[in-house]
């Protein structure tokens, strides 16, 4: 299995962010965001970067160390000293579904970072294209039942949320399904128009501009609640299917850092995405601004980790390392 194919994700390229002024600083810290440059994991790093900087007396710098689904970025951080001098923003399925899917887990979540605070959430959605003529989601099972031979769907890659959905989507309707696994969604998006394939499960706001101008339509959405983006379009548990997958960027320190350091460095990840601003920036590109606690993103975590697991042992998905 080609490991690249197993996340998605997304990493500024080197960038400083510095107090201003005569403020003093008290060191250095690196976010490192373990995915390539792009898209909206970037955005929120660089941002939450310049506006932490002040407020903690730090230069603040984002770096990529990129490879391995993101292993590359979490061992850095897993062993780096616990100083704050190097912190974790990461998906949060890289920190739960790797170490399911691992034949050898690489890290331990809970015993080998400190958490710090859940940044922002984003979606997925169901999406058909024109070869599957139905608006909504009763009318998608019905339209698969009645094309068995037509039942293949695209995710933006192996091991991912989109794909472990698919499997639960499969269990819970009763209908066999097949699973194409792409590089991103764009590529899923253009095979679904096409009518190469019939639906896929990929990100919301990279479906969003198709659904919109009516090339392809959002039959359900994988959040608790509906989209902000798309209020008219149902969640998948609206559609009675007991699933809520969207996913979140959370941020981390090694273990042993002082908790005096996490709570601060938390409070001034939250004060910058309560700005309007930069709650303005991240939403028009998708993503929902959050800004917690170590004890609320511990809480997720837990909670995703739970309902995970058994979908994902059940499938039988391992990644050789």
């Amino acid at each position: 299995m080609d490991r690249r194919n197993f996340v998605a994700g997304c990493l500024g390229l080197p960038l400083l962010a510095q107090a201003g002024g005569a403020q003093a600083q008290a060191g250095l810290t690196k976010i490192i965001f373990p995915f390539a440059a792009g898209a909206g994991g970037d955005t929120l790093c660089r941002l939450i970067a310049q506006e932490m900087a002040p407020v903690l007396q730090r230069t603040i710098v984002v770096e990529n160390r990129t490879g391995g689904d993101g292993l590359i970025g979490i061992k850095a951080v897993k062993g780096a000293s616990p100083d704050g001098s190097m912190v974790l923003v990461t998906t949060g399925p890289t920190m739960y579904l790797l170490p399911m899917v691992e034949t050898v887990p690489s890290f331990d979540t809970a015993k080998d970072f400190v958490p710090v605070s859940l940044l922002a959430r984003f979606e997925f959605a169901l999406v058909v294209g024109p070869a599957v003529d139905v608006t909504d989601f009763k009318g998608f099972v019905a339209w698969l039942k009645a094309h068995p031979d037509k039942t293949s769907f695209g995710v933006p890659s192996n091991g991912t949320i989109p794909h472990f959905a698919g499997s639960k989507l499969e269990k819970d309707l009763g209908i066999p399904l097949t699973r194409v696994p792409y590089r991103g969604s764009a590529p899923i998006l253009n095979d679904i128009i096409g009518g190469h394939i019939s639906f896929g499960i990929t990100t919301l706001a990279d479906a969003l501009p198709q659904h919109r101008a009516k090339g392809v339509t959002i039959i359900a959405v994988s959040s608790a609640e509906r989209s902000p983006f798309a209020p008219e379009v149902p969640t998948l548990k609206e559609s009675g299917i007991d699933l809520v997958a969207d996913a979140w960027y959370g941020m981390w320190l090694p273990a042993g850092s002082p908790p005096e350091f996490a709570s601060k460095l938390g409070a001034a990840a939250s004060a910058a995405l309560a700005k309007p601003d930069v709650k303005e920036r991240l939403t028009a590109i998708g993503l929902i601004p959050v800004g917690s606690n170590a004890e609320s993103l511990s809480k997720e975590l837990a909670a995703n980790t739970a309902f995970w697991q058994p979908i994902v042992t059940a499938t039988g998905y391992k990644i050789e390392n």
